[in-house]
């Protein structure tokens, strides 16, 4: 680009076309993020604040049943065949029981295992898993016991050498609901 003197026109000038290559980038950059931000909304923000701190203190009531059950779970994941092996412990032996593996940021992930009584086994419960979960999970498994819903609830690190134990935590967040 020849240099440039005070009589020639602005686009023969360099410092008009860097600002107008500044403010281009900044709106082209803009455009892409609101593309961005409506074509993959958030889905883990709740809408209904007030039902789910309801349904906080609906959970917090299961898990205190749970723990006046003395329920306590020792769940092994088998990576090769699918099954999952359940012993359970404590004052309810259900019929069956849901296990939900629950991915705290890919709900893609969760899964829903509904486990059976084993007719052979005292306390433990058979169910099959589709596919291989590893990593950092919400562990909550529900029963029933005459007609209410107790429920554990823990993070686990899910790996395929390790068992999972639920119920040997305390429970959080219950500290002002206990007599």
């Amino acid at each position: 680009m020849p240099a440039a003197n005070a009589a020639s026109p602005w686009y023969k000038h360099l410092w008009p076309w860097i600002i107008i290559g500044i403010l281009a980038c900044s709106v082209t950059l803009t455009l892409s993020m609101v593309t961005i931000a409506v074509t993959h909304p958030d889905n883990l923000v709740n809408d209904n604040y007030y039902e789910a701190g309801k349904g906080i203190n609906r959970s917090l009531d299961r898990e205190l049943l749970a723990q006046t059950l003395l329920m306590r779970a020792s769940v092994h994941l088998d990576d090769v065949t699918g099954e999952v092996d359940l012993r359970l412990s404590g004052n309810s032996q259900p019929a069956t029981i849901e296990l939900n593996l629950i991915s705290p940021t890919q709900p893609e992930k969760d899964r829903k295992i509904i486990l059976a009584r084993s007719e052979t086994e005292q306390g433990r419960y058979i169910g099959q898993l589709n596919d291989k979960i590893e990593g950092r999970r919400f562990v909550e498994l529900l029963g029933s016991q005459d007609d209410h819903v107790w429920r554990m609830f823990e993070e686990e690190l899910v790996s395929h050498d390790k068992d999972l134990l639920l119920g040997d935590e305390p429970l959080q967040g219950a500290e002002d609901l206990k007599k």
